[in-house]
């Protein structure tokens, strides 16, 4: 299933005829509900083939079939029939073929289409959905009650009207953050910054980044707060919501328990699963450290020769505003690298093919040292690696040691495993205890479900369930876990 959704990319970079699949496309999914034969396929061809938009040639009609026959191997046109009056059977056949566009392939039309228009620079983050997202959860909460009391039509419209809003304002909240986040990965990773881009990133860095994160740490406690509410009445809304459409319907954002989860999940932490709200105050802590380094590389002045930033980005200036005989000779004269007669057989080729132009071609990534110092010279020989026997056996008796003392703990806790609430741990014991209960609580969603852990050597496994309370005594005091029952079991 999978390999063959995966084909309907496959107009995208194929080999031959790209702009032709790609202006089909296109046409099937400028207008709603589109049902075209092949005729009037190669008559909007024409046009773009007059303006320079596809290839000469490609509005003929046995090549507009071929076209159209590809896409629907592919699985992004389907075919239909419709009655029509024809004069002879060459114009019967190519009218009544029809072509439709499948669902899957308006949603891969539509994505290319939105890529294609976006701008290179930074997506600026929808912070003004955050108090709407904690006012429609309010507000949603009083629709809920009045549709419990009264479950009208109308109380459900209400209701419905206000889920679908709440998770649309939260799409667009998550996918500006990812995509503002992806950007800024992208530039403080640079070795080398101007000064002006500098002063720049460090302006969105201090100044923007700063009211994004505020804003979010002010709003995350109270929509927090609004879900946790709605856990034990998330129930109930999902059956006032509910219709019967068949398992092959897709249903919009808010009517099944895992919508709701991922929505309380973007905002609140869980063992073991942080939420979308703390990997965004790292990323934005680790963008920080990376222009502070960056702006100390920038202005230490430790490089032996001036930086060659300057010269690779006229000389890319050149290669923009040069036509492609000037570009080759350009090429030519600044890597020295001319065209070759080859006197045998061709050799194979890693990536690209013999019809390849270089300036269609893989990109090659510039090191440091070209960028820097211009030096295409490899620094330095490889380190020896030492052979050290009394630090060898060293490590070794220590790894010996540390295992022996965790088989030591583990079996206290074997031998107290009947009768574990009455036996006395020592340290080390109830260190491999918490070690075990922390990695099965991480597999509990809720206080009701259960968990399990076990040590992968020595095979004592640790299971936890809801139940009453449990206290393990130690050396150290005691540990009391309300509403869980724990059990070992070798």
């Amino acid at each position: 299933m999978e390999h063959k959704r995966l084909k309907l990319y496959a107009y995208l970079d194929a080999r031959d005829h790209q702009r032709t699949y790609l202006a089909i496309m296109r046409l099937f999914t400028s207008t709603l509900l589109a049902d075209l034969s092949a005729g009037e396929v190669a008559g909007a061809l024409a046009g773009l083939e007059r303006e320079g938009r596809v290839e000469q040639g490609e509005s003929r009609i046995e090549n507009v079939i071929n076209r159209l026959k590809q896409l629907v191997e592919w699985g992004n046109l389907v075919q239909g029939r419709r009655e029509v009056v024809a004069a002879s059977i060459a114009e019967f056949q190519h009218g009544s073929v029809r072509y439709q566009v499948s669902k899957l392939a308006v949603r891969v039309q539509r994505d290319v289409d939105e890529l294609l228009r976006v701008p290179e620079g930074a997506r600026e983050v929808s912070r003004e959905l955050l108090p709407a997202i904690e006012r429609g959860l309010n507000e949603l909460g009083g629709s809920l009650s009045v549709a419990l009391l009264n479950e009208g039509d109308k109380t459900k419209e209400l209701l419905a009207e206000r889920v679908t809003t709440l998770f649309l304002q939260h799409a667009e909240l998550a996918a500006t953050v990812r995509d503002f986040y992806a950007y800024l990965g992208q530039v403080v990773t640079r070795n080398h910054l101007a000064p002006d881009e500098i002063a720049g990133f460090r302006n969105l860095l201090v100044e923007y980044i700063q009211r994004v994160v505020e804003d979010v740490l002010k709003y995350t406690p109270p929509i927090a707060e609004a879900l946790a509410g709605f856990t034990k009445a998330r129930g109930e809304l999902l059956r006032l919501l509910g219709t019967d459409l068949g398992h092959n319907v897709e249903r919009a954002r808010g009517r099944t328990p895992e919508d709701w989860q991922e929505l309380t999940d973007w905002f609140v932490d869980r063992p073991g699963r942080p939420s979308q709200v703390t990997a965004l105050r790292e990323a934005t802590a680790r963008a920080i450290g990376s222009l502070l380094a960056s702006v100390k590389r920038a202005t230490s002045g430790g490089g032996l020769l001036p930086g060659r930033r300057a010269e690779l980005l006229k000389l890319a200036s050149w290669f923009d505003n040069s036509s492609r005989e000037e570009a080759h000779e350009i090429y030519a004269a600044a890597f020295g690298l001319y065209s070759a007669r080859h006197l045998s057989p061709a050799p194979e080729h890693d990536s690209d093919n013999e019809r390849t132009p270089w300036r269609d071609g893989p990109v090659c990534d510039v090191t440091v040292s070209v960028r820097s110092r211009g030096d295409r010279g490899a620094r330095g020989r490889p380190s020896r690696i030492l052979d050290d026997p009394m630090t060898e056996q060293s490590l070794l008796a220590e790894a010996r040691e540390a295992d022996e003392i965790r088989a030591r703990h583990v079996a206290e806790l074997t031998k107290a495993a009947g009768n574990l609430e009455n036996a006395s741990l020592t340290h080390g014991a109830l260190e491999v205890f918490c070690e075990l209960l922390t990695l099965a609580m991480a597999q509990r969603d809720s206080p009701h479900d259960s968990g399990s852990a076990s040590d992968p050597v020595r095979g004592l496994k640790l299971e936890i369930a809801h139940g009453t309370t449990t206290q393990i005594r130690s050396a150290a005091g005691t540990l009391t876990l309300h509403d869980a029952t724990v059990a070992l079991k070798q």
